[in-house]
């Protein structure tokens, strides 16, 4: 489905997670189109469908921006598809030749022979899972956060014409809720929020008893604390089969962040120098690449190797 050179590797920026103003949110993407050197950006709200008027009305400029600077655009659905207007819109999205990302299998019966993309909230693990995706129109599968360079290996290989996406940088998403801890941790109910959760553009930390940062509070999503980086990894992960590798938004210097990677999966830099560069750009954000390893998600190996 994707355009690009087939011996060049896919960057590309995840939808945001957050819940930025929508002036905010439309002039990042309008950076998107004209200064990240990104090949596809998925746009659509994922986490709540309360957030998903404030933005309709800029969503149609955003897309045409993205086509006429080169990006393959992709709209990505909720994570918890629970209601049949939610359904509907994901057809008519589909109807309107937009390639849609599923991000929960509410989607799969919609899109059924349709060419589309498997978001990271539906679990392909095994190769079972993969071939029937794939049966059904898939042709990308983002793999969920927690699978480890064993599992990756098994499911990028000898993938055939699907392609494989793996998140290299960001928050990781642990867990959707129907509740929203945000506004609870405000004194608030999901139904009278307010939106606080627009109050962190980066989320809200969650800490342990003694004082620690361990996760993060993103209106009904739980998040990582630390940053996934997976820059040591990218070409481990190419010889793997991997296609695609993708940015996730977070309230800094996104386009620096995209240069680096870029410049990295292109060979002009090597991974140490790119990660000298990144960290003042994420201070004081730690960065976690435990499940890559088999490990603790939280903890950072600095055995660089799949």
């Amino acid at each position: 489905m994707s355009n690009q050179n087939a011996n060049r590797a896919g960057l590309t920026l995840g939808p945001l997670l957050h819940h930025w103003t929508p002036e905010a949110r439309r002039d990042f993407y309008f950076r998107a189109a004209d200064e990240m050197p990104v090949d596809t950006v998925y746009v659509g709200e994922v986490i709540c469908s309360k957030r998903e008027p404030f933005f309709q009305d800029h969503l149609p400029e955003v897309i045409d921006r993205l086509k006429s600077a080169g990006k393959e655009v992709v709209l990505s659905t909720l994570a918890l598809v629970t209601q049949p207007r939610e359904v509907k819109a994901i057809r008519e999205a589909a109807d309107a030749d937009l390639i849609v990302e599923a991000n929960d299998v509410a989607c799969l019966e919609a899109l059924h022979g349709r060419p589309h993309v498997i978001g990271p909230f539906i679990n392909v693990f095994n190769e079972g899972a993969r071939d029937f995706v794939a049966k059904n129109g898939a042709f990308r599968v983002v793999l969920p956060v927690e699978a480890p360079a064993t599992s990756i290996k098994v499911l990028a290989d000898n993938a055939g014409k699907l392609e494989t996406e793996v998140l290299v940088f960001g928050k990781q998403t642990l867990s959707i809720a129907m509740r929203c801890y945000h506004a609870r941790a405000n004194g608030l109910t999901k139904d009278s929020c307010q939106f606080v959760c627009g109050l962190d553009p980066n989320g809200l930390n969650a800490t342990t008893v003694t004082g620690d940062d361990i996760l993060t509070i993103n209106g009904t999503s739980t998040m990582s604390n630390g940053y996934g980086v997976l820059l040591h990894e990218l070409d481990a992960l190419r010889s793997m089969g991997v296609t695609h590798f993708r940015l996730s938004p977070q309230a800094i210097d996104m386009v620096e962040v995209a240069r680096l990677f870029r410049d990295t999966l292109d060979g002009k830099l090597a991974p140490a120098e790119a990660e000298t560069k990144l960290r003042p750009l994420t201070d004081p954000v730690p960065y976690v690449n435990g499940f890559y390893y088999g490990r603790v998600g939280l903890s950072w190996n600095e055995r660089h190797a799949a």
